[in-house]
């Protein structure tokens, strides 16, 4: 836990950034937020981990306005109709209200929900209900990797549930009607992705094969797809 001095020296670290983009970013970029000030257009909902690590517009090279971002613990996406509130409604809106035309749901490396999945007692599971209830979405990635003990909890098999989960997520996010129409008119892409953050590498998980294919493969076979 940190102290009242750390405390602070955070909330002035923050209050200094936000000082900052008022007198430098913003007057920069004043032409673009001058665009955005009364609607957005985002093309896509970006689903991703809450983990500080994780910068959806760093990753993907992107400006304010382009990303309808979604994040929560594990990028975990409820069924429909298991748990309605927040992720639920901001998919239906996104799709339906802000007409996305492609879904990218991002998992990562060294990702403390699939460690907590893999290991509840190490993680202190137990004195974090709400959290616990939440990672019940994602036991059947967990279940998909056969029987490992909290032992098995290394970069490898955390690495190996987080490309499983975001996979799981992928089928969850298709049983929202929302999302099931867009994809049945065609004007609606998913994508699974797993982000390494020691290395930066984004790796594309596919659906069918349930392997993971490379951005350079990714690229060349939606270039190949007639328009």
């Amino acid at each position: 836990m940190p102290t009242c001095s750390e405390a602070r020296a955070s909330l002035l670290s923050l209050l200094r950034g936000a000082e900052h983009f008022n007198t430098e970013v913003f007057p920069a970029k004043q032409t673009l937020f001058a665009s955005l000030a009364e609607s957005q257009a985002p093309s896509t909902l970006f689903i991703a981990c809450a983990d500080s690590r994780i910068n959806p517009n760093l990753i993907t090279q992107t400006e304010p306005g382009d990303l309808f971002i979604l994040r929560n613990i594990g990028n975990i996406v409820p069924a429909y109709g298991e748990m309605l509130g927040g992720v639920s409604s901001a998919v239906e809106y996104a799709v339906a209200g802000l007409g996305v035309s492609t879904i990218i749901i991002c998992g990562h490396s060294d990702c403390g929900a699939m460690k907590a999945l893999l290991a509840p007692e190490k993680s202190g599971l137990d004195k974090m209900p709400t959290v616990r209830s939440w990672l019940r979405n994602a036991e059947a990635a967990r279940a998909a990797l056969g029987d490992l003990k909290a032992e098995d909890a290394g970069p490898a098999n955390v690495r190996s549930l987080s490309e499983q989960n975001v996979l799981l997520q992928l089928s969850h996010l298709k049983t929202h009607p929302a999302v099931a129409a867009a994809m049945a008119r065609g004007t609606l892409f998913l994508q699974g992705w797993f982000y390494d953050i020691g290395t930066g590498e984004i790796t594309i998980l596919d659906e069918q094969s349930r392997k993971t294919t490379s951005i350079t493969d990714a690229i060349a076979h939606l270039e190949s797809i007639p328009a």
